[in-house]
């Protein structure tokens, strides 16, 4: 039986795609890609900075450079690896449709609709599509009759179904509980029933007559009891929340995600389990990636850049004026936070500010981590070294940036890409703890 020649495809980048992953032209297979030379116009205006996204410009401009050596960028350039296709740079030419004049404005998202409708005249024996991060400008795309998709890569396929880290088992006899009561600990198969669980996977066990929250310890390959742990004056207020606060504190375990709504404690427990272990790290380092209003970039607000910077961070400090608010100003612990904040032993900070330092001996914390994409995510934990923790915090379903969502965010990769590792530990986190009144938007608005 003769094999069906498979359809050959250009694909068309647009700049969401470069700054989400520079070297997203080498994932489409044997297909070709065509780069508008509009794309590299608006990637030039990216190169300068320290933000993820003018990394990635300066990456893939660096990228291309090395490909084309030898080539004119407009003539078709071979992509390196097996069973790769080719590459151009789509210079502006004429169509018969000109979304310009179609959607009224020279802007552009709609000078790429017009190097992806002139290839599609040109190349009329393959199939072009057009790859944005941008829903509107696939909008676009499609009422000119351009197929359009999202950049699949790193994306997750059903976030209902990701892991949670947590799961609730009922018919566990009774005499196993009491067991891991006295003992702390017991054969894995007396009370999971599976061949071999989740690492770091928690668990509420329930029998008839009582109950206990554990985990499975990879190390051991047993079933350990879960002790409700306070920490830094901040008792956990349920069961996640102490599977939360196990994670953190489990020496074994040096990556943990928390994931959870707002008012779930997720900072909160981050922050307090940090100052728990003050001593068994140089610094605690919290921070989060700096997300503008409306898009706006933060030289849109006034004053100098500590003004500009603390609206973001405000969120963080709160968490730490409450964790402080547990004791008396005459209190020890009160006027450690104090001394740790003076010396520099914590630090608040945009992610931005600490790129490229060495993460050794520190507890790294990483709020609003569903801002940060794959690549963003990789970076920073490559960055660990010796004796470092890292805690990603975040709600996989409050974006705040136009080119994510809670399936292509790197919050979520992370969770999907090292579940069952026995150095990574995550914990959904689902009841509010925040207040009644936050609860009650969170359920019912």
């Amino acid at each position: 039986m003769a094999r069906t020649k498979k359809e050959k495809k250009i694909f068309v980048l647009d700049t969401s795609v470069i700054l989400y992953s520079h070297d997203s032209i080498l994932n489409f297979q044997e297909h070709d890609v065509g780069i508008p030379i509009t794309v590299l116009e608006e990637l030039d205006s990216f190169k300068k900075g320290n933000d993820t996204k003018n990394f990635e410009a300066r990456e893939f401009t660096r990228l291309i450079d090395s490909l084309a050596k030898g080539h004119m960028l407009q003539n078709w350039i071979p992509l390196n690896g097996k069973n790769k296709g080719k590459f151009k740079v789509l210079m502006e030419s004429d169509s018969t449709i000109d979304a310009c004049k179609v959607f009224g404005d020279n802007k552009n998202d709609h000078r790429i609709l017009n190097a992806a409708l002139a290839l599609k005249e040109v190349e009329k024996d393959k199939k072009v599509i057009l790859v944005s991060k941008d829903i509107n400008l696939r909008l676009k795309a499609k009422s000119l009759d351009i197929l359009a998709e999202d950049y699949e890569t790193g994306k997750i396929k059903n976030v209902n179904t990701l892991h949670t880290g947590k799961e609730e088992l009922d018919g566990v006899a009774s005499a196993d509980i009491d067991t891991l009561f006295k003992k702390g600990s017991i054969a894995t198969e007396r009370v999971l029933k599976m061949v071999k669980p989740i690492s770091n996977m928690f668990y509420i066990l329930k029998s008839e007559k009582n109950s206990v929250l554990a985990s499975y310890n990879p190390v051991t390959e047993e079933v350990s009891k879960v002790e409700k742990t306070s920490v830094y004056g901040i008792k956990p207020k349920n069961a996640e929340q102490t599977f939360a606060i196990n994670a953190m504190l489990n020496p074994e375990v040096r990556l943990v995600s928390i994931t959870g709504v707002a008012g779930t404690g997720k900072t909160l427990l981050a922050l307090a389990s940090a100052l728990e272990q003050r001593r068994k790290y140089k610094q605690i380092y919290l921070a989060r990636p700096i997300v503008p209003l409306s898009n706006k970039d933060i030289g849109y607000l006034p004053g100098d850049i500590k003004s500009k910077l603390n609206p973001y961070m405000e969120p963080l400090w709160d968490n730490l004026k409450f964790i402080q608010n547990q004791f008396k100003e005459a209190d020890k612990e009160y006027k450690n936070i104090t001394e740790m904040v003076n010396q520099e032993k914590l630090v608040i900070t945009p992610l931005a500010y600490i790129r490229g330092r060495s993460l050794s001996n520190i507890f790294f914390i990483v709020d609003e981590a569903q801002n940060l994409t794959p690549h963003e995510i990789k970076t920073i934990i490559t960055r660990a070294g010796e004796n470092t923790k890292i805690v990603f915090t975040g709600d996989i379903y409050q974006i705040d940036t136009p080119y994510l969502d809670s399936q292509s965010n790197g919050l979520s990769y992370l969770i999907d890409r090292i579940q069952n590792h026995p150095m990574y530990a995550h914990v959904t986190l689902e009841k509010g703890e925040r207040s009644d009144l936050a609860n009650l938007a969170n359920e019912l608005l």
